[in-house]
C-alpha cells in the first residue's frame, strides 16, 4: 500500500532517521539547493492528461523520454483516450511505438490496460495507487509517477537515477530501488515533498551521472556524503 505524507508524519522519529546519513536540516538543505537548480521541475514526458501521461510512462520503462516522445504525438493522434487506445490491436499500436525497447510487450499493455479503465473505470485514469498497480503493465514506480504528476500527490517514485543519487548523497540508503522508494518519503521536509521525485531524477539525469558524476559542478557537492563515487 503506498505510503501518503500523512501516513509518514506519524512514524517514530529514529524510523525517520534511521537510513540517511544526513541529518534532517542537511537533507533540508541539499532540496533546497536541488530546488534552485532544478526551479519549477516538471517531467520531460509531453502528454496532456493522466491518461496519456500514463501511457507515456509505460512506455518509458528501461527507454529514454526523448523516444517516447518521438512516438507519442503520433499515438495520442489517433487514440487520446482509453476508449480509443481500447479499439486499436496489438499490431496497430506496435507500428507506432516499434522504435521503443519492448515494444511488442508495451503495446499489450497499453491496449489492454485502456480495455480496464473502460470496463471499471468508465476510461478514467484512477488516483488510487491500489487500483493503478493492478492495471497492465504498470508497477510501482509507474503508478507514483502518475500519482505525484498528473494528481498531485505527495509520492517519490524511485528510478536508477533517483536511486543512485539517495545513495551517493547519503540521503537515503537502500541496496535496491525498492528499498530507498519505501525510505525515502518520511526524510523529505513536507515544503519539497511535491518536487522532490523530479529533484532527485534531474540531478541523476544531468549532474550525478552514473559513470562519470560532475561532482565539479553540483551544487550539493559539499553535503554528499560519497561525493565521486
Amino acid at each position: 500500500m503506498m505510503l501518503t505524507l500523512y501516513d509518514t508524519a506519524r512514524w517514530p522519529i529514529f524510523m525517520k532517521k534511521t537510513f540517511s546519513l544526513l541529518n534532517k536540516n542537511q537533507r533540508f538543505e541539499l532540496l533546497n539547493l536541488l530546488d534552485k537548480d532544478f526551479p519549477n521541475p516538471k517531467s520531460e514526458l509531453n502528454f496532456n492528461n493522466p491518461f496519456e501521461l500514463l501511457c507515456a510512462v509505460v512506455l518509458s520503462a528501461q527507454a529514454t523520454d526523448e523516444s517516447v516522445n518521438k512516438v507519442t504525438p503520433e499515438l495520442f493522434k489517433i487514440a487520446p483516450d482509453a476508449y480509443a487506445m481500447a479499439k486499436l490491436s496489438f499490431d496497430e499500436v506496435g507500428a507506432i511505438v516499434k522504435t521503443i525497447g519492448l515494444w511488442k510487450a508495451k503495446s499489450q499493455y497499453l491496449v489492454k490496460l485502456s480495455k480496464e479503465l473502460c470496463d471499471k473505470y468508465e476510461g478514467t485514469v484512477p488516483c488510487d495507487y491500489d487500483k493503478l498497480i493492478k492495471l497492465p503493465g504498470v508497477g510501482s514506480k509507474t503508478a507514483k509517477v502518475v500519482l505525484n504528476v498528473a494528481f498531485g500527490q505527495p509520492t517519490i517514485a524511485v528510478d536508477t537515477h533517483i536511486f543512485r543519487v539517495c545513495n551517493r548523497t547519503g540521503f537515503c540508503e537502500g541496496k535496491n530501488a525498492q528499498e530507498v522508494e519505501q525510505r525515502v518519503v518520511p526524510l523529505v521536509d513536507e515544503k519539497f515533498i511535491m518536487q522532490a521525485h523530479h529533484l532527485f531524477l534531474l540531478h541523476g539525469r544531468y549532474v550525478c551521472k552514473a559513470r562519470k558524476p560532475e561532482c565539479e559542478h553540483c551544487s550539493i557537492k559539499l553535503i554528499c556524503k560519497k561525493i565521486g563515487l
